[in-house]
C-alpha cells in the first residue's frame, strides 16, 4: 500500500521519499522490496543503482543503472507485496485473496478479525479493503511470527489499520471484548472446528466467517460444527490458470502444428522469407504458464444465522 497522508486520509503519496518501501522490479518473476536510503545502493545483473537517483521520482519510473540496464520502482501495494514478502508460513495468493474479500463482504469502516497471521499476505489486502476507518485485528500464537508481522505492516505503512496480538484461539478463542461487534471472521487454523464457536460470537448478526484448509478432512468436520449456528455454508476451490502472451515467428503452420511432415521441409526450402504467406511470418501466441499453482486450499463460507427476538 502506498504511504498515506496523515492529513488526508484517502489520498496517498505518490512520489519517493527517503524511508519508503518500493517494489524493484526486474521482471514478472524477479521482484524484491527495497528500502530507501540517501546513500543507499542497489546491485543487481542489470549494473549499480543509487538511490539518491530515486527520492522524489514518481512510482512507476523507469530507472537506469551505472550499465545502462533498468528497473522499474514500484509502490508496495497488496498484490506485489504478496509476490516478494518473507515465508514465515504457507500463504495465500491472490486469486484466493481476491475471493475472500468479495465473498467475507469486506468494504471500508468494517471490523475483521483474522487467526492466524501467519506471514501477513492476506491481513495487507484486507486492511486495504477497510481502510480508512475499518479495522483488522490479527492473533498469532507464535510470538515470535507475530512480531516479524508487526515490523512488516510498518513496512507498508499499515499500523493505523492492524493490530498484532498473540493468542492461541483454537484454545482460548477471541477476546470477549470483540463479542457481536465484527463484521467478518478469517481462520486459518489446522483445527478450525476449535475456533469456530467463539468465532460465531464475536460476529454481528448475519456477519460472515471463512475457513482455509488444505485438506478436505478439515471442511468436513469444520461444516459439521458450523451447522450449529451458521447457514449458508458453502466451499470453494479456487484454481488460478495464467497465460503468457508473446509474439513468435512461426516457419510454417504444420510444424507449429506439431508436425514436421516431408512436405513442409521441401515448402520451407522453396520459400525465402515467408514469400508465400506461411514460413517466417509472425504470430502472437498465447499459451499456459507452466509454473502455474494448483491446488491451495478449500475456502469454507459461513453466514451466522439471525436469531429473531
Amino acid at each position: 500500500m502506498l504511504p498515506m497522508e496523515l492529513e488526508k486520509k484517502l489520498s496517498f503519496n505518490r512520489f519517493i521519499s527517503v524511508g519508503d518501501l518500493v517494489i524493484v522490479y526486474e521482471r514478472h518473476d524477479v521482484m524484491k522490496a527495497v528500502k530507501v536510503c540517501e546513500n543507499g545502493v542497489l546491485q543487481n545483473r542489470f549494473g549499480v543503482f543509487k538511490h539518491e537517483n530515486w527520492i522524489g521520482i514518481p512510482f512507476g519510473s523507469k530507472v537506469f543503472s551505472n550499465k545502462g540496464g533498468f528497473v522499474y520502482l514500484l509502490a508496495p501495494t497488496p498484490e506485489l507485496w504478496t509476490l516478494v514478502l518473507s515465508h514465515r508460513t504457507q500463504i495465500l495468493y491472490i486469486a484466493d485473496i481476491s475471493f475472500v474479500i468479495m465473498y467475507l463482504e469486506i468494504i471500508p469502516g468494517c471490523i475483521v478479525l483474522e487467526s492466524g497471521t501467519g506471514s501477513g499476505s492476506l491481513t495487507t489486502s484486507i486492511a486495504r479493503a477497510v481502510a480508512p476507518t475499518g479495522h483488522v485485528y490479527t492473533f498469532d500464537f507464535h510470538e515470535q511470527r507475530a512480531s516479524l508481522a508487526r515490523e512488516d505492516f510498518e513496512k507498508t505503512g499499515l499500523t493505523s489499520l492492524v493490530t498484532v496480538g498473540v493468542r492461541d484461539i483454537q484454545g482460548e478463542g477471541f477476546p470477549d471484548k470483540f463479542t457481536g461487534q465484527v463484521d467478518a471472521v478469517f481462520l486459518d487454523l489446522p483445527q478450525p472446528w476449535l475456533a469456530i464457536p467463539s468465532a460465531g460470537k464475536m460476529l454481528k448478526q448475519d456477519g460472515v466467517l471463512c475457513s482455509f484448509s488444505p485438506c478436505i478432512e478439515q471442511v468436513q468436520r469444520s461444516c459439521e460444527i458450523l451447522k450449529t449456528h451458521f447457514t449458508d455454508i458453502r466451499t470453494f476451490e479456487v484454481l488460478l490458470r495464467s497465460y503468457e502472451v508473446r509474439e513468435e515467428r512461426i516457419e510454417s503452420w504444420e510444424n507449429y502444428g506439431g508436425g514436421s511432415s516431408h512436405k513442409s521441409r521441401k515448402r520451407k526450402q522453396r520459400s525465402k522469407d515467408g514469400i508465400d504467406g506461411v514460413e517466417g511470418s509472425t504470430t502472437v501466441l498465447a499459451k499456459p504458464c507452466s509454473e502455474g499453482r494448483g491446488h491451495t486450499g478449500y475456502l469454507t463460507f459461513a453466514r451466522l444465522r439471525c436469531v429473531i427476538a
